[in-house]
């Protein structure tokens, strides 16, 4: 399924681009080989390359010019050179930030950010140093597509530089983990969760190291140890492929995993309140709950998909042996469901609330922000002290760890690469603003979800960087405190990038085929987002 998902993000993209560019051409977007009336103003200084020059422009005419409503007179400096006829003038205009916008983007087109070139024609003479003319700009043409280009040249170097900046990391936690096994204390945890883990990974046995290396990512994603649980989670992976018997093709156990990771379950989404609180939101904080709703939403969804779609395909002349073999399952699935659906239909949700309103949010915020800080010091002082007391050579050990954590962070560039440069040319090429928004409101807006927060709902399983960077734009615009500000915020803690997740996780064990995964990864950032609507709409809307 990946591979479909991956060639119809390039295909819309380019053919996205494609469509905008041939647009912008048939309608003269970049007024190409149209004049803009102009006085010229030539300076006694002369310059190395001509003389120097001021280009006048009325507001009138800059607005006849690209249908703008400028009210002032636009003034551009820059360097002059008379043709050798003396009748048209070659200007090299320096763009400043107060320039318009639409000649900023001219200037962008070309190549740099505050060169323009353009060709005077003179119309007539004022004075000595003055001229009427008609000005013409640099031609403009296939935009789109460029930044097609430069962005895909540029994620791709990005993401070699995310796999490299992962060696570090993954060398120390995968060294610390290696001498944890060798001590005994990875089956210890596996043994203390076996209840609840042989449940959700009934493949792996219960002493398996992948059971406490899975325990451990987990528990540092919730933590918001983001540089802590993905070298675990890439351990864990590591570990899963040991037991699997189809190389190459995800099991059971690596989908429901990976379900847990897209799910992005967080007490501290740090990221998004550090965010609001630079955007000057009154109480930055006020997205730890709604956000701690959304991903818990999204955390039974995604489980409970990947349980749900692990059982199909249905063999032929086979459904009444699947349905007996499966109707536990089905049974405790539709119980769960009515029990959710009545929960808050009746309100019994919020008399729960009620019971732990002695519990104030900044106690609970302070509480984890302690726990997080310390966490990371922790681990490392009890595993490397427990290995110690086991009188394992933890020198050793660690560096045979930390050898296997720089082979993984290698092997998984070509996966990083091939899915972050699908994912930036889908972005620039438009097709998510001009082809999917479009489509997926006629869903979204029967449900109440405001339209300006659905670029913020898509991008945020394909792009953390993107997500970010669109989250901050909406609430510089509407304000972090309003309820599309808080909205926005609350999406960005109730997921996580599963296109960058599942790329990394399963090329770090050359998985190729995914199987149900990614069908169970954007069941559960569709059940993370309706949820944070919900939660936000009823206590904010």
């Amino acid at each position: 399924m990946l591979n479909y998902v991956w060639f119809a993000l390039l295909f819309l993209g380019i053919a996205s681009a494609v469509y905008i560019d041939v647009s912008n051409i048939a309608d003269n977007t970049y007024r190409n080989d149209v004049p803009l009336k102009v006085l010229i103003q030539k300076s006694n200084v002369s310059a190395k390359t001509g003389f120097n020059v001021q280009v006048d422009i009325s507001p009138q005419d800059y607005n006849k010019f690209c249908d703008a409503h400028e009210k002032s007179e636009i003034i551009i400096s820059g360097i002059g050179s008379f043709s050798n006829d003396k009748k048209s003038i070659k200007l090299y205009l320096t763009v400043s930030q107060s320039s318009p916008e639409f000649i900023r983007m001219l200037a962008g087109a070309s190549g740099k950010d505050n060169d323009l070139l353009a060709n005077a024609v003179i119309l007539s003479k004022v004075d000595s140093t003055s001229y009427f003319a008609n000005l013409y700009f640099e031609k403009v043409s296939f935009l789109t597509m460029k930044k097609v280009t430069n962005d895909s040249i540029e994620i791709a170097g990005t993401a070699v530089q995310i796999a490299l900046g992962l060696i570090g990391i993954m060398a120390m936690w995968l060294g610390i983990m290696k001498v944890a096994e060798e001590a005994g204390l990875i089956k210890i945890i596996a043994k203390v969760l076996r209840p609840i883990t042989q449940r959700l990974f009934p493949e792996v046995p219960p002493d398996h190291p992948a059971i406490g290396s899975m325990v451990m990512n987990i528990s540092a994603n919730m933590l918001g140890l983001g540089n802590a649980a993905t070298p675990f989670g890439l351990k864990a992976m590591e570990e899963l492929d040991k037991l699997n018997p189809n190389k190459g093709t995800a099991t059971n156990s690596m989908v429901t995993f990976l379900a847990i990771n897209t799910a992005g379950m967080v007490f501290i989404p740090a990221t998004a309140i550090a965010v609001r609180a630079a955007a000057g939101s009154s109480d930055p904080t006020i997205i730890i709950a709604t956000s701690l709703f959304g991903s818990t939403c999204a955390t039974i969804a995604g489980v409970t998909a990947a349980k749900v779609l692990e059982k199909f395909p249905i063999e032929k002349n086979a459904f009444g042996n699947w349905l007996k073999g499966n109707i536990k399952f089905l049974i405790t699935l539709i119980s769960l469901v009515v029990i959710v659906v009545l929960t808050f239909a009746t309100g019994f949700s919020k008399l729960i609330g009620s019971w732990f309103s002695f519990i104030s949010p900044s106690f609970f915020k302070d509480l984890i922000t302690m726990v997080s800080t310390l966490a990371i010091p922790f681990l490392i002082f009890i595993f490397i002290g427990y290995g110690a007391i086991k009188k394992v050579k933890v020198y050793e050990q660690f560096v045979e760890g930390a050898k296997e954590g720089f082979n993984i962070a290698i092997r998984i560039i070509p996966y990083l690469v091939a899915m972050l440069v699908a994912i930036a040319i889908f972005r620039a090429g438009g097709a998510m603003h001009n082809w999917l928004i479009p489509v997926l409101r006629i869903v979204t807006d029967p449900l109440g979800m405001p339209a300006e927060a659905l670029p913020m709902a898509l991008m945020r399983p394909l792009s953390g960087s993107g997500s970010l960077g669109v989250m901050a734009e909406i609430m510089s615009v509407y304000g972090p405190d309003s309820f599309i500000g808080i909205l926005v915020s609350t999406f960005f803690g109730s997921s996580e990038t599963t296109f960058y997740v599942l790329a990394v996780y399963f090329g770090a064990v050359n998985i190729k085929n995914t199987r149900h995964a990614l069908a169970a990864g954007l069941i559960a950032d569709v059940a993370g987002m309706l949820g944070a609507l919900f939660i936000v709409k009823l206590l904010f809307g």
